[in-house]
């Protein structure tokens, strides 16, 4: 391969990191600030979770910030752990407490687990001859 086949490559391949983390931003931004602003049905899931209502604050806030540190290139990817942990917790509350199918969830857990994974720090080589 030459240098210039691997750096369109790495930058094909950086163009869609950044596109998925633009999609998760937009869609972890809208939904926290449903829950925050407290739209009818984001109130009921919540109430069918049981947990009380603070934790629909707990959650959007979360969404929410994960969203900002998904856009910004030096905290992705703990935007993208933290909403990959927030996703797990959403697939989990489907399948024991409230139903409904987790797929939306499990998409975007899915996503959000493959930005981290991308953007995990590597360790720089070692120099030791």
């Amino acid at each position: 391969m030459t240098s210039t086949s691997l750096t369109s490559t790495s930058v094909t391949q950086r163009r869609i990191v950044w596109g998925i983390r633009i999609l998760l931003a937009l869609a972890f931004g809208a939904a926290g600030l449903a829950k925050l602003a407290g739209v009818p049905q984001m109130v009921q899931v919540f109430e069918a979770v049981g947990f009380g209502q603070w934790f629909r604050y707990l959650t959007g806030v979360v969404e929410v910030g994960g969203a900002v540190l998904l856009l910004v290139p030096a905290t992705g990817f703990i935007g993208g752990l933290l909403l990959t942990a927030t996703m797990a917790g959403a697939v989990a509350t489907h399948l024991v407490l409230i139903g409904g199918s987790p797929a939306p969830a499990v998409v975007l857990l899915l996503l959000s687990a493959f930005v981290a994974w991308r953007l995990r720090p590597v360790p720089a080589a070692s120099s030791a001859a």
